[in-house]
């Protein structure tokens, strides 16, 4: 038997990406007809007005140093620099009223810019 552990956003040292964020990965997939057997590649890079920017993409396969997170069908991929950096995160999708898109809510970032798009640890 499994056991399912509870995502806790700064406690847990896992990296959540929630249902409805998945569902957009999906959706994102089948729009663009993204093979079923890529997997999100989620990554942390220089840059942005903070420092650190966060960056999804597709991937068709794994690295060796990857951390895979399966989710609902769909592989995340994230390497070991990142991880580091997304340890404790949760992915989130919103289409609210202030636009749409995924959201990382990461527990290491201090400081984070006006738009939300970069942040410094």
């Amino acid at each position: 038997m499994t056991e399912t552990k509870e995502f806790i956003p700064g406690i847990t040292e896992d990296v959540n990406i929630t249902d409805k964020a998945v569902e957009e990965v999906k959706k994102i997939m089948i729009d663009n007809n993204i093979p079923e057997n890529y997997g999100l590649r989620v990554a942390i890079k220089g840059g942005g007005c903070s420092g650190l920017t966060y960056s999804l993409g597709f991937d068709s396969e794994e690295r060796a140093t990857d951390t895979v997170i399966e989710k609902n069908g769909i592989n995340i991929y994230i390497d070991m620099k990142s991880f580091l950096y997304l340890s404790g995160t949760e992915i989130d999708y919103t289409s609210g009223l202030n636009g749409k898109g995924f959201i990382f809510n990461n527990q290491n970032a201090k400081r984070t810019c006006g738009c939300g798009s970069s942040f410094s640890a």
